[in-house]
């Protein structure tokens, strides 16, 4: 690839902010040296790898691999035999443990998340646990070894604690001691590895023993006692044994990581490709970037791409279409109109894309393979534009029209300016028409009318211009492509104020060609841009009958649901119903069987009969829903918006939309449900307490209270108590079941020994409203209940 066109694209800052995602040395260098690729298996490879990591990094958050540095220095040391240095073993150690931490990481948390093409990396990793833990527990830092490295070194350490404490005892007996006066200062000092004493140079000899420095004045002398010469000559022997220690240990964890030295290559190896690939994904979240689809044919379709170098807050969006229809596309347009950005835009994405990299564009964007990307955009000439000269131009097009082939693309900015106008344009139409005849991809910027009059009477050249609003004087640097761009001179001429009759003599200077061309794009601009309005209102439309269809889907749901619910209430009603009415069959049968074989007074058996009658009509009445009339006929007249009412047919209440018509049907709300009902099917709920007097008593001062026995059960659960306790807690509740008018209750007292059961029963025989009771039948509790009827 050409690399005048990578700095030209500045495809190097996209280099640069790569790196910063790095986090290895190795991944670092992959990064910074990464180019564009012409092979589309590997460009394919290399795009897979890239959105694997970003899936992976937005599921799992960034890959760790802190403290993977090169090992290979290491290693060549460790095939020879070579014991290591702690620091060399501690940088072994980090990697393994680097190694463990991707091994998790590389991991599917489920057996339902689909494998990718990272896995294959994530399984070579062999995080070799045992040797990493041995070093680590051995090795704290480069400059100390852990005492628990080896019984021996321990012991040693522990020798060298004893002799050093035995050292500072003797001196500061002998410091505080005998050789007080003698001294300098009374304090304890090292000179070379022997502890010393400060002694004045006048007590020379007052004190015994070897003198290892003097001070700079020559006043005192730092002696070392002879009291503790053998014990510093002890206490040196010691650290030597310590040190010969630490290199036995040293060796022999050199000699565990030799039996591992290809593992480890492959460790640093394929973490140093996971941490540039995840770099890539790291990127492409930063960027908000998107996977593109590459072709062979060399078509291009950028879909709303953002320039990466720009600030995401502000850049505006481009579509870009090339290769397709057309294989040259001529953008013009006003300076800082946003040219030459859409022109890096497309350079720089296709660099990207062949490089592994995702471009901050919509998904499904395209990009072609090309073998060369060319581009004349100035002498160093970025995004903030510095202009360069016509010769420096025509040497940089010159240098690559020897080169350029029909697979690459090339990318002119302001191309044949810098000259004479005429010639100029004559010139840029030379070099294009040369390019377009070879179909090599071309996009170019220019200001020359008489290009976009050559691409408009060109097949397969086509139009293409930077929005200008005339208004604001401002690009709005969208690219429309298409359309050729006005140059605005006199509009903006004028709305800076330059005086009217100086812009109607500039008028009269221009050929009829150049103003009516003028007066075409004029129309052009107005044609576009109310196309663009009705197209936005279409779309809007779009947007709310969608959203009303939804809606309206969801309502139809809705009421779908209400009937299912209504249908199975009612179903489980009649059900409840039909069993009810077994029950009171059953109960019917039972009785007439016991009235055969009993002497039953015809007085009971009335009564009996009179209540079964009862208990029957109030079934009967269950069911009668459909054929509730209301309790009052109701005039037109009676109804009014908002009125609260009940839908017998459908045993709902609802309020009142809309007043009845000529046929007295009206609208009736019911929750969601909205139906027209006639008032011979409606009922005017009437407003009621909150309370019903069946559940209220008048005090003797007069005013209603709600009954205790409002919310009674129907079982009262008596088991673990003994027979006084339940007595007790019985007779409360058998007064509130009494009041609260139920007619049975059922008494858990359980069998155990059958005295808490015989206990109650002696006690319902004594009760006045209890009119019998009896043991539950079998499954309904057996023996360990009792049922209770009142009178």
């Amino acid at each position: 690839m050409n690399k005048k066109t990578l700095t030209k694209l500045e495809y190097n800052k996209i280099m640069d902010l790569l790196t910063e995602e790095a986090t290895t040395p190795g991944g670092e260098k992959k990064c910074r040296y990464l180019k564009p690729m012409t092979d589309l298996a590997k460009i394919e490879t290399a795009q897979e790898q890239t959105a694997a990591a970003f899936t992976r990094i937005v599921k799992k958050g960034r890959l760790s691999l802190s403290g993977c540095y090169p090992v290979e220095d290491s290693m060549k040391r460790l095939e020879i035999g070579a014991a290591l240095g702690a620091g060399e073993l501690l940088r072994i150690c980090k990697l393994l443990e680097a190694a463990s931490r991707a091994k998790s990481y590389g991991r599917h948390e489920t057996t339902d998340e689909n494998a990718d093409c990272l896995d294959v990396y994530f399984e070579q990793i062999e995080p070799l646990t045992a040797l990493a833990s041995e070093i680590r527990l051995c090795i704290i830092s480069e400059e100390e070894i852990s005492d628990d490295a080896s019984s021996t070194l321990k012991h040693i350490r522990r020798s060298i604690g004893q002799l050093n404490d035995k050292v500072h005892s003797t001196l500061a007996g002998l410091v505080n001691g005998s050789l007080r006066n003698y001294l300098q200062d009374a304090i304890i000092t090292m000179r070379g590895d022997r502890y010393c004493i400060p002694v004045k140079a006048e007590y020379r000899g007052q004190v015994q023993g070897l003198i290892h420095d003097q001070s700079s004045t020559g006043s005192t002398l730092f002696i070392e006692p002879m009291a503790v010469v053998k014990l510093n000559n002890d206490l040196k022997e010691l650290y030597g044994k310590e040190q010969e220690e630490i290199q036995v240990i040293l060796a022999r964890l050199s000699e565990d990581a030799a039996q591992y030295v290809e593992p480890i290559r492959t460790n640093y190896r394929i973490l140093t490709e996971l941490d540039f690939i995840f770099a890539k994904g790291n990127l492409a979240l930063s960027m908000n970037a998107s996977k593109p689809i590459f072709n062979k044919e060399r078509r291009i379709h950028i879909r709303e791409g953002r320039h990466p170098l720009l600030d995401k807050k502000k850049v505006v969006p481009i579509t870009v279409t090339l290769g397709d229809s057309f294989d040259l596309l001529i953008v013009t347009g006003p300076n800082t109109g946003g040219k030459t950005v859409s022109l890096k835009t497309v350079g720089l994405f296709t660099l990207m894309g062949q490089a592994g990299l995702h471009i901050p564009a919509l998904d499904r964007s395209e990009l072609g393979i090309f073998e060369d990307v060319y581009a004349d955009i100035g002498d160093e000439q970025s995004i903030e534009q510095s202009l360069s000269t016509f010769s420096s131009h025509m040497t940089n097009i010159v240098s690559f029209l020897k080169k350029v082939k029909n697979d690459s693309l090339v990318l002119f900015d302001e191309l044949g300016a810098g000259t004479d106008p005429t010639e100029g344009a004559a010139l840029a139409i030379a070099i294009l028409n040369h390019l377009h005849q070879q179909g090599i991809r071309t996009m170019a910027t220019t200001h020359y009318s008489e290009l976009k009059v050559f691409a408009l009477s060109t097949p397969g050249v086509e139009n293409a211009c930077c929005e200008f609003d005339v208004e604001t004087l401002r690009p709005t640097y969208h690219l429309l492509i298409g359309i050729p761009g006005k140059s605005n001179a006199f509009a903006i001429s004028k709305k800076l104020g330059l005086p009217e009759y100086i812009i109607n003599e500039a008028r009269t200077h221009l050929s009829e060609q150049d103003e009516s061309f003028e007066d075409l794009l004029t129309d052009l601009e107005s044609s576009r841009r109310t196309i663009e309005k009705e197209q936005a209102e279409i779309s809007a439309y779009k947007r709310e009958l969608e959203q009303l269809k939804t809606e309206t889907r969801k309502k139809q749901e809705k009421l779908e649901e209400q009937r299912e619910r209504i249908l199975k209430e009612a179903n489980e009603k009649a059900h409840a119903i039909l069993l009810e009415a077994k029950e009171v069959a059953d109960e019917t049968m039972k009785n007439f069987r016991k009235f055969g074989k009993e002497n039953v007074s015809a007085a009971d058996m009335e009564r009996e009969r009179e209540r079964l009658r009862k208990q029957i009509a109030s079934t009967g009445s269950k069911v009668a829903i459909e054929k509730q009339r209301p309790k009052k006929q109701h005039k037109p007249s009676d109804f009014k918006l908002g009125e609260s009412v009940k839908v017998l047919s459908l045993n709902l209440t609802g309020t009142v939309s809309s007043l009845p018509d000529a046929k007295g049907n009206l609208t009736v709300q019911m929750g969601i449900l909205r139906s027209q009902v006639n008032i011979s099917d409606l009922e005017i709920i009437e407003e009621v307490p909150s309370y019903s007097a069946k559940n209220m008593r008048r005090t003797s001062q007069g005013k209603l209270k709600m009954s205790k026995s409002y919310s009674v059960s129907t079982e009262i659960n008596l088991l673990g108590k003994t027979v006084d306790e339940a007595i007790a807690e019985l007779d409360k509740y058998l007064d509130d079941a009494y009041l609260a008018h139920l007619s049975s209750v059922r008494i858990v007292h359980g069998k155990g020994t059958g005295a808490l059961r015989n206990g109650i029963h002696n006690y319902l025989k004594r009760q006045k409203h209890v009119k019998n009771y009896h043991l539950a039948a079998f499954g309904e509790g057996d023996a360990g209940v009792t049922i209770v009827e009142f009178k």
